[in-house]
């Protein structure tokens, strides 16, 4: 194969691997090495093997085809119940920062374990970018996952779209209207005018991956 940067491939790899997982086929290494086209197995085992490291798959030992899916890559909300895994739609990057240009572009799915009380299109996934929301534990480069569903409460950390801008953020609701409020003193709290903001969603659940 021409060479690609370094984690590329190993995201393409991951990324083939979790799609089998999904439909319920556990890929043998040969499987992995036929579809990317690998001189050696050995290659495809580095690269898994750096992926259990990674945290992003989970080698059951004795298993030819061992590999699954990790149960979750971080801690869910508290109020986050038990349910089935899904794939829900990562649709691309929102600002931790000022508002900045929603860019809704497809990169795939993440499974995420969804309540079975609740429906699979409620939920998004978006990749992080900015550093306001670092005293929460949200990074640069995290993807968080979103929940529509449900009146957004103040104090909760949510996705909030104004015109075709979007940032993620802490809610505050009080008297003087609605507050969206960084957890970096770095970062000035933006007060949208009443009526241009829409609440798209909470976040539920964030991830990160370990390079």
């Amino acid at each position: 194969m021409p060479k690609t940067p370094p984690g590329q491939t190993r995201n393409r790899v991951f990324r083939f691997v979790r799609d089998c997982l999904l439909r319920g086929d556990s890929p043998s290494l040969r499987e992995v090495q036929r579809h990317f086209g690998f001189r050696a197995v050995e290659t495809v085992r580095a690269h898994l093997t750096a992926l259990v490291e990674e945290g992003r798959l989970v080698k059951e030992p004795g298993r030819a085809r061992g590999y699954r899916l990790p149960k979750r890559f971080s801690s869910p909300a508290p109020d986050w119940p038990t349910g089935r895994l899904q794939p829900v739609p990562l649709l691309g990057e929102v600002a931790a920062g000022g508002f900045e240009e929603a860019i809704e572009n497809p990169e795939g799915n993440l499974p995420v374990e969804i309540p079975d009380s609740r429906d699979l299109s409620d939920y998004f996934a978006l990749r992080v970018r900015g550093e306001s929301m670092s005293g929460a534990g949200i990074l640069p480069g995290d993807t968080v996952i979103v929940e529509r569903r449900g009146t957004p409460v103040s104090g909760q950390i949510v996705v909030a779209l104004l015109e075709e801008e979007a940032t993620v953020k802490r809610l505050h609701l009080g008297q003087d209207g609605m507050e969206l409020r960084p957890e970096n003193p770095g970062f000035d709290t933006l007060r949208p005018p009443p009526g241009t903001c829409r609440i798209l969603g909470r976040v539920v659940e964030l991830r990160r991956q370990i390079r």
